[in-house]
């Protein structure tokens, strides 16, 4: 019989169009269920705890030898995410010499503000890393970076006398590229040895993410319920996701990784290995 999959799944905003279209639709995968952040979930992968999971992007690049990757999904924008947001007391250009608090809760995120402070701002910073409390990270540094449902709450709402940047905003406008968050990787041992049952929850997800598109009226309304912003919010922000892992989105990862190398946070570019192709 082949093994039942473990299935990693992030407790964010971001990822509640998947799991919401497989509940509207009865889908009743075989799976062992594990919720985590995608920080944890990326450490459970490559820990083999793990077989299929979105995790981090830049920790797929670190394990790569070890992953493949679904080939039709990942949590990506091409411009405006709302989820990515970093939050300063100063303008980002001067950030220089300053310290930046970084969400413990993400890593993808975690280099793509480091990339954007470097070179897009040519600010040179004191990096922290902190829990995703806004206060708290701005008593210690001069900006601070959240990520999920924190970032939403402050991008929807930013306090009085900061600036907030949608690090999705400015990659793309500095790079004309998408950017791609997280990917779902899959032990290659697993893909390897179990290709039905990846292939299973590839579909699963691949259909759910069609019935949310269909139907993001009924999945911001759902949302609202349990956040104290109205549906209209919501809306904008899984308008702004994409979810989208075709070829363009591939050359955005590709270089967001080739910018992870020159700021000194990965070795290398590996080759981007994905599942059935």
């Amino acid at each position: 019989m082949p093994a039942r999959p473990r299935l990693g799944h992030i407790q964010f905003l971001n990822c509640l169009p998947l799991y919401y279209g497989m509940v509207k639709n009865d889908v009743l995968l075989d799976v062992d269920l594990v919720k985590a952040n995608p920080a944890d979930l990326a450490v459970d992968i490559v820990a083999g705890t793990l077989d299929v999971a979105p995790i981090p992007a830049i920790e797929y690049a670190r394990h790569a030898e070890d992953l493949v990757l679904l080939p039709d999904i990942a949590i990506s924008s091409d411009g405006e995410v709302q989820s990515i947001l970093l939050v300063s007391k100063v303008p980002a250009e001067d950030l220089d010499g300053r310290t930046v608090a970084l969400t413990n809760t993400s890593r993808t995120s975690q280099v793509l503000a480091r990339v954007l402070i470097a070179k897009r701002w040519s600010a040179s910073a004191t990096f922290v890393e902190m829990p995703p409390d806004l206060p708290a990270m701005l008593r210690e540094a001069d900006a601070a970076l959240l990520i999920g449902d924190e970032a939403l709450r402050a991008y929807w709402d930013v306090p009085e006398g900061l600036y907030a940047y949608d690090l999705g905003t400015e990659w793309t406008q500095w790079t004309g590229l998408p950017m791609v968050y997280a990917v779902w990787a899959v032990r290659r041992d697993y893909a390897e040895s179990n290709p039905g049952a990846v292939q299973a929850v590839s579909d699963a997800l691949s259909a759910s993410l069609a019935y949310c598109r269909a139907h993001l009226d009924d999945i911001s309304e759902y949302a609202a319920r349990w956040e104290q912003f109205p549906a209209e919010k919501f809306r904008s922000y899984f308008d702004a996701l994409q979810f989208r892992f075709e070829p363009r989105y591939r050359e955005g990862l590709k270089r967001y990784l080739a910018e992870a190398v020159a700021v000194g946070q990965l070795e290398r570019v590996p080759e981007i290995v994905v599942f059935g192709e």
